[in-house]
């Protein structure tokens, strides 16, 4: 039987896509348990949750570590601590070091809210990107899930799904069918790499 994998995940916000995550993991008994949240947050939503579920709550940002290489070198500690086989970023506001990008190619998952290539990039998250698919008056847009890179959202894809958008549609009413669709994708991407890593 293979070990099962560590899994770090790192928030900035409420962590419903982490709750998501957890949920699927539990209910399917994947070969994964979630060791850790990192989080720039100390007192985010995410944070709270994992400490209820007794899961490490992680706290490091540029406020308890100003210096920058410190940080990175702290965050490599907490990931090899706990011996971390993959890395989900779900609602992280803040760039990955590159060198903790480099320690972990392809094992680090990004979920976005919008159909990559389109609609990516430094400033494109939470309701920006809602707000920049409906000025564009796309007819369509959906959630990506893929793997992280040194640059913004350019990362292979693992999974997309589309969602309409509506002409009575909001950024508010659009984030929120396109969330029901990333709660699903992020654990369907979570599983074919867990089997790609068998």
């Amino acid at each position: 039987m293979t070990a099962k994998k560590n899994l770090a995940v790192f928030c900035s916000g409420g962590g419903s896509n982490f709750k998501a995550l957890r949920e699927r993991i539990l209910e399917k008994n994947l070969p994964c348990q979630i060791v850790m949240c990192l989080s720039n947050n100390s007192q985010c939503g995410a944070m709270r949750y994992a400490r209820e579920n007794g899961i490490d709550a992680v706290h490091l940002s540029s406020k308890v570590v100003p210096n920058e290489s410190e940080l990175t070198r702290r965050m490599l500690d907490e990931l090899e601590k706990r011996k971390v086989d993959l890395i989900l970023l779900a609602g992280y506001m803040k760039r990955v070091p590159k060198e903790v990008v480099q320690k972990y190619p392809k094992r680090i998952l990004n979920i976005h809210p919008a159909l990559l290539p389109k609609f990516g990039g430094e400033g494109m998250y939470g309701l920006n990107v809602h707000r920049a698919v409906l000025e564009a008056k796309e007819k369509e847009s959906g959630a990506t899930v893929h793997f992280v890179t040194e640059n913004y959202d350019e990362g292979e894809i693992i999974v997309q799904e589309k969602v309409p958008v509506l002409p009575s549609d909001t950024p508010e009413t659009l984030a929120a069918r396109v969330l029901e669709v990333e709660h699903r994708i992020y654990a369907d991407a979570l599983e074919k790499t867990l089997a790609r890593l068998g």
